[in-house]
């Protein structure tokens, strides 16, 4: 059967469903070709977003601008990079990253010789303020030094001079001026907690517990704090200052010999470290080794030390030579009086009063006294011979 148009029916039905096959196929590949472009563009607006950032992460490092606000302290520890520092700095919101400080720090070559310790900043600096601040030595907090023969106490000579003691250069040390206000731990809390605590709790060594134990509690760390230099934090409590500064001398202790159970002339290390803190206060530090074997061969014989230092210890007004009313006033300190060793190291004994003690010079004498301005001594074996040298350091104008 034929149509109008001379195409069969069945054919004419034939050409319609291939259109319509065709149209469909049309509409599917124009949607996955959507899907694609839609999926291309994800793509690149991920690929050139990366890319922005990259970029300006690389152009443009996240940084604070000016000298920041409020105060904060920060430690440098031994051996610690640049970008060590900066890391530190940034964990510490005093600059926005580590790369604010690397990057202001790389035009500067005098990061590298950045010493450890405590440095006062503020918060939120740009780089380069950061870098000009730990460079710059006001911002050193936290430092002290301690020289051979201080003692603990604040002492006075004649002629008006006030040496620091112990206390007050922790104390100072201490002292940190934070968001306006002024910040120390006083030499009254650092004596206290002294007092009262218990030794071995802040730091003092298992060879003097005892002994630091039974002292007078205001001179029990007499001695215990050598010679040097210390890093402490400001804004620590009184006992976490202890226990980091007697970290340190103890170390310095073992360093030069002293501490464990050795026993030397018969003295424990205790005893040695009394010792060592005479020979630093009776001598200058050629005559050291003669002045502790003097005080070994008079402890050997159970013969009165004799010391003008000791008498003097106790004492706020200190002179070289002490009068016949100090010497005659009963005390343990009193080496005129009583024999044998004094109940706790004098003054802070460096390293040569040290090594002094641990091993003496050999020899008979068992009287010193200084004999020259310089304070070199001249010593005897009996005590007319004594008695002479004393004579010439008379004469020398000396004594």
């Amino acid at each position: 059967m034929r149509d109008g148009t001379g195409l069969h029916t069945t054919r004419r039905e034939e050409l319609s469903a291939r259109r319509a096959e065709l149209r469909e196929r049309a509409r599917r590949r124009r949607r996955r070709g959507l899907f694609i472009l839609l999926a291309i563009l994800v793509l690149l607006g991920a690929v050139f977003g990366g890319g922005a950032y990259f970029l300006g992460s690389y152009f443009f490092t996240d940084d604070f601008d000016g000298p920041g606000e409020g105060d904060a302290v920060v430690r440098v520890l031994d051996g610690d990079s640049t970008r060590q520092i900066a890391t530190m700095l940034a964990r510490r919101g005093v600059v926005a990253s580590p790369e604010a400080f690397t990057e202001a720090a790389a035009e500067n070559a005098a990061i590298r010789s950045v010493q450890p310790g405590y440095y006062q900043v503020k918060l939120k600096m740009s780089g380069e303020a950061a870098v000009g601040a730990i460079l710059d030595p006001a911002s050193r907090v936290g430092r002290m030094e301690v020289r051979g023969g201080v003692q603990l106490d604040d002492t006075r000579s004649p002629d008006g001079t006030v040496t620091p003691g112990v206390l007050s250069l922790i104390s100072s040390a201490t002292c940190a001026q934070l968001n306006g206000a002024r910040t120390c731990v006083s030499v009254d809390d650092l004596r206290n907690t002294m007092a009262t605590a218990d030794p071995a709790s802040l730091g003092v060594p298992p060879w003097a517990v005892e002994d630091v134990t039974r002292a007078e509690p205001r001179r029990r760390f007499e001695g215990l704090v050598v010679p040097g230099l210390y890093d402490v934090a400001p804004g620590t409590p009184a006992a976490e200052v202890w226990k980091s500064v007697l970290g340190v001398s103890v170390a310095r202790l073992a360093t030069n010999g002293l501490g464990g159970d050795e026993n030397r002339n018969g003295l424990s290390s205790y005893q040695l470290l009394v010792l060592s803190s005479l020979a630093e206060k009776e001598g200058i530090t050629p005559d050291m080794p003669k002045v502790a074997r003097a005080i070994v061969n008079r402890l050997a014989g159970e013969r009165r030390l004799e010391l003008d230092s000791t008498v003097n210890y106790p004492l706020d007004l200190q002179a070289l030579r002490t009068t016949a009313e100090a010497r005659g006033t009963a005390g343990p300190y009193n080496s005129y009086q009583n024999t044998g060793l004094p109940p706790t190291p004098i003054a802070a004994p460096g390293k040569a009063a040290i090594a002094a003690a641990l091993d003496p010079e050999p020899g008979p004498w068992e009287y010193f006294v200084r004999c020259q301005t310089d304070g070199t001594s001249c010593f005897a074996t009996t005590l007319p011979e004594h008695q002479e040298n004393v004579r010439k350091a008379i004469a020398n104008g000396a004594f």
